[in-house]
């Protein structure tokens, strides 16, 4: 799928959803390093490494989750993909979603469009509801996603710990 979009100053930049290959890798790997190592939006503490990346990927392919790729002349500058909620059977039509933007190319639509192809995907697999979770202070994600449907389904309160403080996190569902 390619759409066009523009970036702020009225130039129009050809971006395609599509699936990953392996030579989105390194740029997935730098945006979600990126996020690591900069913010709260995920709360790992080590920025991973190229193996283990390929071993999520290699997860997803494994239980047919997608994983896209937002890409702007050959280049992956953000991914959206969704996996289990949780891993108790009776979850297995809930999926929990993640997209992630390269820094340089935030507030320009990207995330909505990966996040359109991943409901549609989702609604074509017999999922029944999609999970965000989100840090409490990524209000601007919190937004996006009331924005594109999602409510509110409930907040844990100082459930995660990094950057020397404890955090909260929401809960955002959207039904399909």
């Amino acid at each position: 799928m390619k759409l066009y979009i523009f970036d702020g100053i009225n130039t129009a930049m050809n971006i395609s959803i599509r699936p990953f290959t392996d030579s989105d890798l390194p740029y997935v790997l730098e945006i979600i390093n990126h996020e690591i190592k900069n913010s709260v939006s995920i709360y790992d503490y080590e920025p991973r490494t190229l193996q283990e990346q390929e071993i999520i990927i290699q997860d997803k392919r494994k239980y047919d989750f997608p994983f896209l790729v937002a890409v702007i002349n050959d280049v992956a500058v953000g991914f959206g993909t969704y996996g289990f909620f949780r891993f108790k059977e009776g979850y297995k039509y809930t999926v929990e979603h993640s997209i992630y933007i390269d820094q340089q190319h935030t507030g320009k639509g990207i995330g909505k469009l990966l996040l359109a192809e991943l409901i549609a995907i989702a609604k074509a697999q017999n999922k029944h509801t999609m999970i965000g979770v989100i840090d409490t202070e990524n209000t601007g994600s919190i937004l996006f996603h009331q924005k594109s449907g999602f409510e509110m389904a409930g907040i844990l309160k100082e459930n995660a710990y990094k950057f020397d403080r404890w955090l909260d996190t929401a809960f955002l569902q959207l039904m399909l």
